[in-house]
């Protein structure tokens, strides 16, 4: 194993939950506002979870005043507090970018059954 594959797995955070798009997540992030430190909750759906060691990434969208707004999140971040998955969406696609488009009723996303799965 070479040097950079090293410090890449030590990068690596595991405290974060498995999600996939179309689930509802919170997120909750370290801001710091001059000498100050707070943390702020985003809460939407996953559009789209990027794959890859360091690199992986995730678009959170949500509602805000009648606006669509858009955060893209980097999964290894130090900022990053922590992940809240609060419901699992039935999407049959990986990216679900048309949601953009949708308004209203037409822009929700069904809610997995999970009472059925096995532990």
């Amino acid at each position: 194993m070479n040097i950079m594959q090293k410090i890449q797995r030590e990068q690596l955070r595991m405290d974060i939950p498995k999600f996939k798009a179309g689930d509802t997540v919170k997120v909750h992030v370290r801001i710091i506002e001059g000498e100050k430190e707070r943390v702020q909750v985003f809460q939407g759906i996953v559009l789209r979870v990027k794959r890859g060691a360091t690199n992986s990434t995730f678009v959170v969208r949500k509602i805000s005043d009648g606006i669509g707004v858009e955060r893209v999140f980097p999964l290894n971040s130090p900022y990053l507090e922590r992940v809240e998955v609060l419901s699992e969406g039935k999407v049959r696609q990986g990216r679900i970018f048309y949601l953009r488009k949708l308004r209203g009723k037409a822009g929700r996303i069904k809610t997995k059954n999970t009472w059925n799965r096995p532990n």
